[in-house]
């Protein structure tokens, strides 16, 4: 399985990454940790990489901080790290996407782990993940699976495993509808960013989806079915802030145009925004009965701009047979 994307990308959106300059000492794992006022959860994180930690010699654990607000990160990194972590402050805010990539231009690694900062890993992540790259020499990511779970670290569920992956292929078929893969739970070498650049700038909700795709198909991957990960969903974080806004359906929009004009094997837009029309309509509903009627109004605005009549004709039909009528339908 192919795309048309085969070529050294970078430029536009996708950035180029610099490879490591000659000289730099090179360690074989960096860690890298995004934060944007999320110094709360910031502690945890640390911990978990931190009780893994196989010296500065074989790793980089690095926090970029994308120019917080509301707290103050360096401060949690000085007490914990106590000099093993590096702190980077960035001069002004960018956004995570750009937070992103500038993770990957400061790491030195071959393995690169980028690690949201109110996310965490699990005992023996990265000996299960070194012994997997080791056997899959020919794959540029692996993978595994996530809990999720919530502010309080209760459980809300664990991560899909894709069965086509599991012993390392180009077959990215189970990622062409939705994304089953966590942030928290992959790891890319760093020369596959080298080749085919970083996080697609415009992108929002789904770069890392992106890169996991062009992972696959351009240089194989893996995942292993056991979860060694952590993602966490909160109400303040970005992915529910686009959630009530309808952004991540808009930024959904984006990936499928870009993944079709990629001539991506097997993908099929017309499903996917088919998808995206139906979802849309049972976010709005969701977010009414939560009583947040702006967040309902803006994900049925969403479903009626990108709707078909007969695709509306078809779920209306359905209410009115089980005398539904949602209050966001005037």
């Amino acid at each position: 399985m192919n795309s048309n994307s085969g070529k050294p990308e970078g430029g536009g959106t996708v950035p180029r990454i610099a490879p490591v300059p000659a000289g730099v000492r090179r360690p074989r794992w960096s860690v890298m940790i995004p934060t944007f006022n999320c110094a709360k959860y910031l502690r945890e994180t640390l911990e978990s990489v931190l009780a893994q930690d196989p010296g500065p010699e074989q790793m980089q654990i690095e926090v970029v901080d994308d120019c917080s607000d509301k707290d103050d990160p360096e401060e949690i990194v000085k007490k914990i790290g106590r000099g093993r972590v590096l702190f980077h402050r960035k001069p002004v805010n960018e956004g995570a996407v750009h937070n992103f990539n500038t993770c990957i231009e400061r790491c030195c690694g071959y393995l690169v782990h980028i690690l949201h900062g109110d996310d965490f890993v699990e005992r023996g992540f990265y000996t299960e993940f070194g012994a997997a790259f080791e056997a899959s020499p020919d794959c540029a990511a692996i993978f595994c699976r996530a809990f999720d779970i919530d502010e309080n670290r209760d459980l809300l569920g664990l991560s899909d495993f894709c069965r086509s992956l599991k012993e390392g292929s180009n077959d990215a078929r189970e990622l062409l509808m939705r994304n089953r893969i966590s942030s928290p739970a992959a790891v890319v070498r760093r020369c596959f960013y080298e080749r085919y650049g970083g996080f697609d700038t415009s992108l929002v909700h789904t770069p890392d989806w992106d890169v996991w795709v062009r992972a696959i198909v351009n240089s194989r991957a893996r995942m292993l079915n056991r979860p060694l990960a952590s993602y966490l969903t909160s109400e303040t974080n970005d992915t529910s802030r686009l959630r009530r806004s309808a952004g991540h359906f808009r930024d959904l929009l984006r990936f499928s145009k870009k993944q079709d004009a990629e001539g991506l094997t097997g993908f099929d837009r017309t499903a996917f925004n088919g998808n995206l029309v139906q979802f849309s309509f049972a976010e709005a509903r969701h977010f009414q009965k939560l009583g947040d009627d702006e967040a309902a109004r803006a994900n049925y605005k969403f479903f009626r701009e990108c709707s078909t009549l007969r695709q509306r004709g078809y779920i209306y039909l359905n209410l009115f047979l089980r005398k539904m009528r949602p209050s966001f339908l005037g």
